[in-house]
């Protein structure tokens, strides 16, 4: 299976974040699994496609080609795959497409703009593939006490928290990211309050 894993792309995060995901990471590929990633060499890219290598497992990079020529950020030089494309859009679309499934570690905007964009595009249908959240120290704590506050609120259907799994275990994890199990609900269920 190949695993997209969206994550910080800072260097400047504390240190545990950094260990738990190239673990992570490392167990993913002694499991078989191959990494899709946004190929950065730093933060927690850094560290999954670290962790990857280590396990003994494929990774595959996507970068928009003016990383590279900006010098935006240090590129993961060791991909086994590094695709580059034009635009952070396409980056985000070759990700989405070369992935069976997605795991999300900490990160920063980035990162909360590519879950909600496979979370989004979950909820209407257009894949069923599994989304989990890495939730390192309780990082992810305030984003679903957020979603719960929304629901409460009628802005987000309940029935949404059927479409990821929010957890701080690994082995838990990847018994969600490899069951195949299929969604309880329509597309005009989950849009619906």
């Amino acid at each position: 299976m190949k695993i997209c894993v969206f994550g910080a792309a800072s260097s400047a995060i504390d240190r545990k974040y950094v260990e738990l995901t190239e673990k992570l990471c490392e167990n993913m590929a002694q499991r078989g699994h191959e990494l899709v990633f946004g190929a950065g060499a730093a933060g927690l890219m850094g560290a999954a496609a670290r962790g990857t290598r280590k396990g003994g497992g494929k990774v595959t990079g996507v970068i928009p080609a003016f990383f590279r020529e900006e010098t935006i950020e240090a590129i993961y030089e060791e991909c086994d795959e590094l695709i580059f494309t034009e635009t952070m859009r396409e980056r985000k679309m070759t990700m989405e497409d070369n992935a069976d499934a997605f795991i999300v570690v900490p990160g920063g905007i980035g990162t909360f703009e590519e879950f909600f964009e496979v979370l989004t595009l979950k909820q209407l249908g257009r894949h069923v593939k599994p989304i989990a959240l890495y939730n390192i120290d309780g990082y992810f704590d305030n984003l679903t006490a957020f979603m719960k506050h929304c629901m409460e609120e009628k802005f987000i259907n309940k029935s949404c928290n059927s479409l990821y799994l929010c957890c701080d275990n690994a082995d838990e994890l990847f018994r969600y990211i490899e069951s195949d199990e299929p969604l309880n609900y329509s597309v005009h269920e989950l849009k619906n309050n």
